[in-house]
């Protein structure tokens, strides 16, 4: 690699050929502060918080913003002059005066990266008088609020939706000061084709936008006598949850999660890692079906809500392809509804089933059709990582002091194969683990399927099972997903079986995660260190294969017969709309 040197600060620093004076400075130990900058998907310089001075070939020095300016051999910088001090606190200053500053009661205080920066520099919030847009919020959506008067215009939120996803639906408006980030023609959000994929939320600085809280809701449900009320825990907010209480990102705090959770007051706490597994039953078996009965290939995994959305939306026409699947969340709530209920005399409409998500757009599946096994709603509540964190908070539980406890049974039995759900090519390596098994008629040697593993936005593998050859592909985020799918339209790759995940990297990455700020996102890959700890878990566990889960059998034995049985259809299946754009 081609190295630069260039002095920061007095002091000499080498970095890549090619970098910008921030990734200089970061090669360095500076954290020049950013508030518009998202590497790879919003380098825009608009904020001018990273001014810095900078001198090149013996040339005066002079202000440039350090996100997009390039470093070259031999200059010089200044990071943190008075000048340049000075610079970022009245551009602080002019950024307060349009701001909503009712911090305290903000869904963003304490993590707000304007917050942060405006108790670094000491900013006075009166210095230029208060002007705000007074612009009334947007909430037409089951899972979003956007609230133009606490945005900075930093428009990082445009740059997940059209650089990092491909999708565009929001940019903006105006101009000068009346400027606002919306829709086109200013529509509600519901009327346009967002897949609720919640990336945006996790690149904005502040509360500009956030999901649709339902923590109330969960607590007025606990309080109420007369219903039962039951989580389940997705797969990935055991590796995420901790980062909402001070943990580094890649802590596994799956144990102090449950001990939480029964300390709220939940009827039951339990593991979707249950029902991923159930999922790989079904999914496994109709793959199987589509294999040897010639139906419509590639068969396309479900589980993701905002890639179905995307597929409606995007590729009416290969909805035949997706897997009739219900997602592991509302195959959990039907299986609680008809099994769990049945077993233990409960009426279903006095259940009230929470699930613990990654994903905003699963606030927007519980309201599918077709979701209502027993006659209600499969899932009635769908709260985020980050409301699970605020609802642990609002307890008053101290989350790092509770020593470990496990799920609840009778859903405590999770396979190492439904706990890789949460990362990309999880799902598909669970499903192969069991399809291969069923092809095969006998164990697999070796149940890891490294190939379809790692954060690539695609990947591909073709794995040779008996006399069959099972060509796979892999894709995370909608942007990965669309050039694949234009590639399996246009006759130019085939497969027999695709896993899309609608978040780069994930569930890991869902747009329901904690929030973290520009500095970390930057420079420490979440995708991958929050995936570790998913195969950390899986290599560790005896149980590796959905197949073998007891308590899959046995609900299989006394409830549902037989993967893709009539009743299991009725329970576990569900269908798609064709939406268009």
């Amino acid at each position: 690699m081609d190295m630069i040197t260039l002095k920061i600060n007095g002091a000499e620093v080498s970095a890549p050929a090619g970098s910008t004076v921030l990734e200089a400075a970061r090669c360095a130990g500076i954290d020049i502060p950013t508030l518009c900058y998202l590497k790879d998907i919003n380098e825009i310089g608009a904020c001018r918080l990273c001014l810095v001075e900078v001198s090149e070939n013996g040339r005066p020095f002079r202000m440039v913003t350090s996100c997009v300016y390039p470093a070259s051999d031999g200059m010089e910088v200044l990071t943190n002059t008075p000048k340049v001090n000075q610079y970022r606190k009245t551009n602080l200053e002019l950024l307060l005066s349009a701001h909503d500053k009712k911090c305290l009661s903000c869904i963003r205080s304490t993590t707000c990266e304007l917050q942060k920066l405006c108790r670094d520099y000491k900013v006075d919030e009166s210095a230029f008088g208060s002007h705000p847009k007074n612009v009334p919020t947007e909430e037409s959506t089951p899972y979003l609020v956007r609230d133009p008067n606490k945005c900075i215009l930093c428009r990082r939120c445009i740059g997940a939706c059209k650089n990092l996803q491909d999708i565009g639906v929001i940019g903006a408006n105006n101009r000068g000061y009346d400027s606002v980030i919306g829709t086109f023609f200013e529509k509600d959000l519901v009327d346009t084709s967002c897949v609720g994929c919640g990336q945006c939320i996790v690149a904005c600085p502040t509360g500009a936008l956030h999901e649709k809280d339902s923590t109330a809701d969960v607590l007025a449900a606990i309080a109420d006598p007369t219903k039962h009320v039951a989580i389940c825990c997705a797969p990935s907010i055991r590796a995420t949850l901790g980062e909402c209480f001070g943990n580094a990102p890649g802590t596994d705090v799956e144990g102090k999660m449950v001990a939480a959770l029964k300390r709220v007051g939940f009827d039951g706490v339990y593991d979707m890692n249950f029902t991923a597994d159930l999922t790989i039953m079904e999914e496994a078996n109709e793959l199987v079906e589509r294999l040897t009965t010639g139906g419509t290939l590639p068969m396309m995994t479900s589980c993701s809500p905002g890639w179905i959305k995307y597929c409606e939306h995007y590729f009416p026409d290969m909805t035949e392809n997706l897997s009739t699947c219900k997602s592991p969340q509302q195959m959990f709530g039907a299986i609680y509804k008809t099994y769990y209920a049945e077993k233990h005399g409960l009426d279903p409409k006095d259940i009230v089933f929470v699930s613990a998500i990654p994903c905003t757009a699963k606030k927007f599946e519980i309201g599918r059709p077709n979701q209502n096994a027993a006659g209600v709603p499969d899932v009635d509540i769908a709260i985020t990582t980050r409301e699970v964190g605020r609802l642990i908070e609002s307890c008053g539980i101290d989350f790092n002091s509770l020593a470990d406890e496990k799920f609840d049974d009778p859903f405590s039995i999770g396979s190492g194969a439904g706990v890789i759900f949460g990362a990309t090519g999880g799902v598909m390596e669970a499903a192969l683990r069991t399809a291969a098994e069923v092809i095969l008629n006998k164990p697999l040697e070796k149940v890891d399927f490294e190939d379809v593993r790692g954060i690539a936005g695609i990947k591909r593998a073709t794995y040779k099972l008996g006399d069959k050859e099972i060509r796979v592909a892999v894709a995370s985020g909608t942007k990965n997903a669309k050039q694949l799918l234009n590639a399996i339209r246009e006759g130019k790759e085939q497969y027999e079986f695709v896993e899309i995940m609608c978040c780069p990297g994930g569930c890991v990455n869902g747009g329901g995660q904690p929030t973290q700020p520009a500095s970390v996102r930057n420079n420490i890959n979440l995708r991958e260190v929050r995936a570790s700890v998913l195969y950390t878990a899986d290599k560790k566990m005896d149980l590796r294969k959905s197949h073998e889960n007891s308590i899959i059998k046995q609900i299989y034995n006394e409830h549902l017969g037989k993967p893709g049985s009539e009743k299991a259809h009725h329970i576990l299946h569900t269908s798609y709309v064709k939406r268009g754009l």
